[in-house]
């Protein structure tokens, strides 16, 4: 293969999937705009967003590289299906997602408590963390696994589509399902 040829499939791979990461960087950033009022109401929520963020990232970008792995080597087939690995994958996936979650809600509670900042509940940063992590797991999740499944399909390479997806998904839904989470805790506590 060329130089050329190298290029223009590398181009050809990966293109969409950044384009869709701008757009979808650009969404989640309109709604985080628009949480101002959330971010008054619960004190240290917007200390708490970049670590739910990241978290999403990293968390369900391991699993779309483990899928991508599993269908290099023939471990896992590319349908959605009674596959053990990817059903074991996906569980741990969600599992450390949530616990990441819970981590980073505690640890939000513990800094701004030790620093005498003005913080919610700790009950109320893990509510919220928890809520918005189940919601945004189980679809980020579900499109990880359909997007590198549809990709290699097609031939594209799936470790080409999961960093850009992942990123993009994960700020989309994240944003999107920490506003619901609020929004539900809030009503729920009575805030």
């Amino acid at each position: 293969m060329s130089v050329r040829e190298a290029a223009r499939a590398a181009y050809r791979e990966g293109l969409p999937a950044l384009a869709a990461s701008v757009g979808g960087g650009l969404l989640a950033g309109v709604v985080l705009g628009g949480m101002r009022g959330d971010f008054a109401r619960v004190d240290g929520l917007l200390v708490l967003v970049p670590a739910l963020l990241a978290t999403r990232g990293n968390v369900y970008g391991s699993l779309g590289a483990r899928v991508a792995t599993g269908l290099h080597q023939g471990l896992v087939e590319p349908r959605v299906g009674a596959d053990r690995r990817l059903g074991g994958a996906v569980a741990a996936a969600l599992l450390n997602g949530l616990l990441a979650s819970c981590f980073a809600a505690t640890a939000t509670f513990l800094v701004l408590s030790g620093l005498g900042r003005t913080v919610a509940s700790v009950w109320t940063l893990v509510a919220i963390a928890l809520l918005a992590g189940l919601l945004s797991g189980v679809v980020l999740a579900a499109s990880v696994v359909l997007v590198v499944f549809a990709g290699y399909r097609r031939g594209y390479n799936p470790d080409t589509l999961v960093g850009p997806i992942v990123t993009t998904a994960g700020d989309v839904f994240g944003v999107a399902f920490l506003l619901l989470a609020v929004r539900t805790v809030l009503l729920v506590g009575g805030v």
